[in-house]
């Protein structure tokens, strides 16, 4: 693309990258992108902070001839809390952060060095600056993520107040970018709408998950012992919820909803229809308070509080379970979701965020409203009444993500859009 037989030349600006700045979604994702564009042979050069000692020691650190590296300092201010984590340093040391790491890429780009610059959230901030001064022709790709600043179910108004900056960084770097990424189709009203710029410059490229980790043959016995600490009956259904134990995840709507499906008449199941277990994984500041509505709902005995787990154990959890739920009241695009979906699970959930372009109501699963514990009993009840239906809906599952949510299709997508501003040029 950029002349001959020469491979595409890409700078990517992040704030965090796995391996080396722990595990989460926006590293996996950075991770998971750089490495299949280097397989179709994009060279790629990665702008981010420098490695951090929380970075796992066991995991190997991305390295290839067609990976480069620029590392910028990121610096806390006084009282921001850990780097990323807090809404006042999000607001003051990441977008100072993303001019840093933005004016890299405008060096590189100035050196003729590359072809096209993708910047994640704040991160391209300098480029963006200097994409609207005119001082850099090379085509700028803009992906916001999650928008979490833009607002949510339940964000205080001390929040949104604070995060001011970083929807200010975010817009700013829309109206200089020539794309804008939403991660689904159902997100580009809302990100036109919160970033103020016309829908004809956004692409639909999804968030992806890795379908060789999902099918890694060694978790099927981990699911086995996995399955066996519940201590359930044969034919127990196991529905499974995975996420950060927060108020926006929904999860006490969700023991709510299954406070009403508890038998009435003794301890043993329902009536014509199987015993059920929830399982969730994860941790975070609701949990007191989780734990607390758990207990209150009556449905302790039936729960199993997993925590944090590795990430092999969550996906043995995914091959033990038969449903997965995932009640949130507010949603980006949802990578657990997928994942459950790649491990071929019906998924009941709500419609919040991304999710209803991979939930398919009478296909892959049941949509119901965000906080409504009824309609969310509803849908467990069919699964529950007709669980032969359960391994179709998975089935159906499973080829949505490898149609539309794997990382091939996914970098595809990506690089419709690339081509549309390479060649453009």
């Amino acid at each position: 693309m950029s002349g001959g037989s020469a491979p595409l030349r890409m700078v990517i600006t992040a704030r965090s990258i796995y391996p080396i700045h722990g595990v989460g979604g926006l590293e996996r994702h950075i991770h998971d992108l750089v490495r299949h564009l280097v397989t179709i042979g994009v060279r790629v050069h990665v702008v981010t902070r420098p490695p951090v000692a929380m970075a796992p020691r066991d995991v190997p650190t991305l390295a290839s001839d067609h990976i480069d590296w620029s590392f910028v300092p990121y610096r806390s201010f006084p009282l921001a809390g850990r780097r990323g984590t807090t809404v006042l340093d999000r607001s003051t040391a990441y977008p100072v952060f993303g001019l840093r790491a933005g004016a890299r890429a405008v060096g590189l780009a100035a050196a003729g060095e590359v072809d096209v610059v993708y910047g994640h959230g704040a991160s391209v901030l300098g480029y963006a600056r200097a994409r609207r001064q005119g001082a850099v022709a090379c085509p700028m790709i803009f992906n916001p993520h999650g928008l979490e600043e833009f607002g949510g179910p339940g964000q205080s108004a001390a929040k949104h107040v604070g995060y001011a900056p970083l929807r200010a960084a975010a817009r700013y770097c829309a109206r200089a970018a020539d794309r804008v990424i939403s991660t689904d189709q159902c997100l580009v009203p809302g990100i036109g709408r919160h970033l103020r710029i016309l829908e004809d410059r956004i692409r639909v490229v999804p968030n992806a998950v890795d379908l060789d980790a999902c099918d890694a043959p060694a978790e099927e016995a981990q699911a086995r012992a996995l399955r066996a600490r519940l201590s359930a009956p044969p034919g127990t259904l196991v529905l499974l919820s995975a996420g950060r134990l927060e108020h926006n995840k929904g999860f006490h709507v969700l023991a709510r909803a299954l406070s009403d499906l508890l038998p009435r008449d003794g301890p043993g199941p329902a009536v014509g229809r199987p015993d059920w277990r929830w399982v969730l994984v994860g941790d975070g500041p609701a949990r007191r308070r989780l734990e607390r509505a758990i207990r209150e709902h009556g449905i302790a005995s039936r729960t199993l509080m997993a925590g944090h787990v590795s990430t092999p154990e969550l996906h043995g959890w995914y091959r033990a379970a038969d449903v997965f739920v995932h009640p949130t009241l507010y949603e980006g695009s949802s990578i657990v979701t997928l994942e459950a979906m790649a491990h071929a699970l019906p998924v009941a959930a709500t419609m919040a965020g991304g999710l209803p372009d991979k939930v398919v109501p009478g296909l892959t699963g049941w949509l119901v409203e965000p906080g409504d514990p009824g309609e969310l009993r509803r849908a467990i009840s069919e699964a529950l009444q007709d669980p032969s239906r359960l391994p179709g809906f998975g089935r159906a599952a499973r080829s949505l993500v490898e149609a539309r949510f794997s990382w091939p299709a996914a970098v595809q997508a990506l690089m419709t859009v690339v081509r549309e501003l390479v060649v453009s040029r």
